[in-house]
């Protein structure tokens, strides 16, 4: 190998990991200024750089104060019974859907798919206004079941991804199965959805993060603060007119994030399992 090859390799290797560092840098740097800024006290947080280290790493007063005067036991609750409900729902409702676009053909079928495309391609934001409407007029408004229904709606992306699955399942089985006198309803539940494990994990993942994590339309459904918080709404209790207590804020995304890290670190071979297999075709 010639000089000027292993000259520009150098520099290549060179420049990947200093943007791997650069990149790692930058997703850290905010979980970084979060940690420090949760154990600041207030004098400490007004009069010194974010990236100054506290006096104490001892200080959990903060947390404390984020836990009781944000409601966040309540909002821990709320959340845990919509991230419940909205993964249920959605991977009942999805997959049935998913198995009749699949291994049913009739009028109608390819205009069904098209239709969720173009429904995925659509700004979320822009269709919140007839939503709103429908809810108002239905009385769900600042109703934990109504915020769940809104919730639940149609995860187009969910739903290609269970049709992916049913695609790699032999139509034989489905065959066998008839031929034995097992109904659609039994092939489904029997033989079906154990083997949509993977898809399932998968798409429990995406939907219950983005659930977990919603504020804007926590915030929009959900009127009463006080008793119908989630952990993403009960955070802005420290934002006010006069300023707000982001010492306090942080604490509460740190607690906000346990639960997360608790399942993710119990559960982290499922998961990758789960991943993975949705990754592998045949």
């Amino acid at each position: 190998m010639s000089i000027s090859k292993k000259i520009g390799r150098f520099i290549l290797t060179v420049l990947k990991y200093l943007s791997l560092l650069f990149f790692s840098f930058v997703a850290l740097l905010p979980v970084v200024s979060c940690v420090i800024t949760a154990f600041k006290t207030d004098e400490e947080y007004q009069n010194t750089n974010v990236m100054v280290l506290p006096h104490s790493w001892l200080n959990f007063e903060n947390f404390i104060n984020a836990f009781n005067k944000a409601g966040m036991g309540k909002a821990f609750v709320n959340s845990t019974i919509i991230l419940v409900c909205v993964l249920l729902f959605s991977t009942i409702i999805g997959t049935q859907l998913a198995y009749v676009l699949n291994r049913f053909t009739f009028p109608g079928n390819k205009l069904i798919r098209n239709m969720f495309l173009f429904a995925s391609m659509l700004p979320g934001v822009a269709m919140q206004i007839p939503v709103y409407e429908i809810m108002y007029k239905l009385h769900f408004i600042n109703l934990l079941p109504g915020y769940i229904i809104v919730m639940c709606g149609t995860d187009v992306i969910a739903i290609y991804i269970y049709i992916q699955f049913f695609e790699n399942i032999d139509i034989s089985l489905d065959e066998s199965a008839i031929v034995d006198g097992a109904s659609y309803f039994t092939i489904f539940y029997r033989i079906h959805f154990p083997l949509l494990k993977p898809a399932i994990v998968t798409s429990c993942i995406l939907k219950g993060v983005g659930t977990y994590n919603e504020y804007y339309m926590a915030n929009m459904y959900l009127q009463d603060k006080k008793n119908l918080a989630t952990v993403a709404t009960s955070l802005y209790t420290f934002v006010g007119p006069l300023g707000s207590k982001y010492n306090l804020i942080c604490a509460g995304v740190i607690i906000s994030l346990l639960p997360a890290l608790i399942v993710f670190i119990t559960c982290q071979k499922q998961i990758y399992s789960g991943l993975t297999s949705g990754a592998v075709k045949g």
